[in-house]
């Protein structure tokens, strides 16, 4: 099992307002800085809180090798940043707020090439990353035995996506508020999850989408033989679904064994949008038959090309099902 190829996406906002001296005029922005701050042992900054302190618009944080005993918070006065490990960069055992490993408050934030392990908060939900501003990227970026590899909270206008990552060991049913997940995105516009992968999490769901419409694309999500997850995909308020080119298994002790992907099971509050499940590999190691997807919106799910193997049935609620294919080999 592998995930193919990087994207790179650096985010930059430039904005600069003149006023002429006759009239008044619109405040003055901030100019993005570009500067680079490099953190490390024999570094300018000598652990990654330290740049988050002093952190400007359009920087880059360039964290140099090592195990980092530490937590930060990347503020709202900032946007345009982008936070980069250069080799085997692993933050663990420090949670900032009671949250994350890193609360990302600042906007247009890209973060890659880090390992976050260990992440706890008194509530139960302590994550890897809490994406409070608007718009992330996710790219390359390990998340081991957190409560939560990713929560966001809702901004109807925002973005995330997550390229080429890893999650394992993460979630939890601890809370009497409900439970923690690989990844968690409260309602925004939309969740892409691109050449990730999904192993083993514990109890929660692999993927819980709130967002209006939520793309993945090249996974893999398999519980495997210790994982114990809920569904494998949860979109429990409905609104759009595009699942393409995934290879999906529950597990024999997944905690939910009756659907592995599900749609509006908490309420059909979204927006109606498409709902397209095309080319998926899907295996039920269960040993008992289950559901592929259950569709409780009312919206017709369209599902194509798919592979089943076991004893599944495609589809419960709205929509039709065509051309299933053989089973091929995981790659």
């Amino acid at each position: 099992m592998r995930v193919i190829e990087r994207t790179t996406a650096i985010l930059t906002i430039a904005a600069f307002a003149l006023t002429a001296c006759t009239r008044v005029g619109p405040a003055p922005q901030p100019t993005p800085s570009h500067r680079i701050l490099h953190v490390g042992t024999e570094q300018a900054f000598s652990k990654p809180s330290d740049a988050a302190a002093v952190v400007q618009s359009g920087d880059m944080v360039q964290i140099s090798p090592g195990t980092y005993a530490d937590c930060a918070v990347w503020p709202t006065r900032v946007s345009g940043v982008t936070i980069e490990g250069l080799g085997e960069v692993i933050l663990a055992d420090k949670t900032c707020a009671d949250k994350a490993i890193f609360v990302i408050a600042a906007d247009d934030v890209t973060v890659r090439g880090i390992t976050f392990m260990h992440a706890q908060a008194t509530s139960h939900n302590g994550a890897g990353i809490r994406a409070e501003g608007r718009n992330l990227i996710v790219e390359r970026v390990r998340f081991v035995d957190n409560e939560e590899g990713i929560l966001a909270a809702s901004i109807e206008d925002s973005t995330i996506a997550v390229r080429d990552s890893y999650f394992k060991g993460n979630g939890n049913c601890l809370s009497p508020e409900g439970c923690a997940h690989g990844i968690y995105i409260n309602h925004i516009a939309k969740l892409i999850v691109e050449r990730s992968q999904f192993v083993e999490q514990h109890i929660g769901h692999h993927i819980k989408s709130r967002a209006a419409l939520t793309e993945l694309t090249g996974n893999i999500i398999e519980d495997g033989v210790g994982g114990t997850a809920s569904y494998l995909v949860d979109i429990p308020n409905g609104g759009g679904l595009i699942m393409r080119n995934n290879w999906l298994e529950k597990g024999p002790h997944s905690e939910n064994r009756q659907v592995a992907v599900s749609l509006a099971a908490e309420g059909n509050i979204n927006p109606p949008a498409e709902i397209i499940i095309e080319n998926n590999n899907f295996t039920n190691d269960l040993g008992e038959p289950t559901l592929f997807v259950r569709n409780l919106t009312t919206t017709t799910a369209k599902l194509t090309g798919n592979s089943l193997v076991g004893p599944v049935t495609a589809l419960q609620g709205p929509g039709t099902v065509d051309a299933q294919i053989p089973m091929t080999s995981l790659p």
